[in-house]
């Protein structure tokens, strides 16, 4: 992997540069927010429902690095069942790193879901080392605890002024009352939507497949409520692997 921008500080990277790279920043006083995907050279965020069908070199090497950096990883429920979640993987030098940055060993996966419909019996709760968190509307909280009553979760209300439904401010608010502070987002398009609309993001990381999906209604990285006007990003980096791009974008 290389660092192409910026240009004062390109040049190869192991393993240690690339994570000072992507390194959350040391002097941010409030819960950060970093964005994660993959999209296709012509926008397409899933080939076959899925973002495992685009082939970003040097994308998994660095999912793996975003997650070992984040305090908790948050997902939507869609996306938690389309990509089949499970638990973060772990091994002790990983355990070790995590623990020399002051963080746990392991980073939980916090699903937003405001009726709170999942599945007790799928991976993100029986193929884990750490209990999830699921982020559901007010109203909703105690039959999902009912529900999930057999599997060790935290079920967490999240709702702003309508009970019945989910606030993004609410959902990064009671991660960092947790002491989640540094949140990596997983996606999908419509959880990014919401957390862009609520002015809750902080960084986009986008890893740029050297593939054409072509047409079939491929859903863009972001779905949802339309802004009143486009959002300016700064280009804070870019790493470059075979043909691959992966672009990081912070926020206005």
């Amino acid at each position: 992997m290389r660092l192409v921008w910026p240009p004062d500080r390109e040049g190869e990277l192991d393993r240690a540069a690339l994570a000072e790279v992507y390194a959350y920043p040391a002097d941010r006083d409030r819960p950060w927010v970093r964005v994660n995907f993959v999209a296709s050279a012509d926008g397409a965020v899933a080939v076959g429902g899925v973002s495992g069908g685009l082939q970003a070199p040097g994308d998994k090497e660095v999912f793996g690095l975003l997650r070992e950096l984040a305090d908790v990883v948050l997902v939507g429920s869609g996306t938690v069942r389309a990509e089949g979640y499970r638990g973060a993987r772990t091994n002790p030098d990983l355990r070790a790193r995590r623990r020399g940055r002051g963080q746990a060993a392991v980073p939980p996966v916090a699903v937003v879901s405001t009726r709170g419909d999942l599945d007790p019996s799928s991976a993100l709760f029986t193929d884990t080392t750490v209990a999830p968190l699921v982020l559901t509307a007010a109203v909703h909280a105690p039959r999902v605890r009912d529900d999930l009553g057999g599997v060790a979760a935290e079920v967490v209300p999240v709702s702003g002024d309508d009970p019945g439904s989910t606030d993004p401010g609410a959902v990064v608010d009671a991660l960092a009352a947790r002491g989640l502070t540094r949140v990596l987002c997983e996606g999908g398009p419509a959880l990014f939507g919401s957390l862009l609309a609520a002015e809750r993001v902080d960084e986009l990381c986008l890893s740029l497949a050297p593939q054409l999906a072509g047409g079939g209604g491929a859903d863009r990285i972001v779905t949802g409520p339309a802004l009143d006007a486009p959002r300016p990003l700064h280009l804070a980096g870019v790493v470059a692997h075979d043909d691959g791009l992966l672009l990081r974008y912070r926020t206005a």
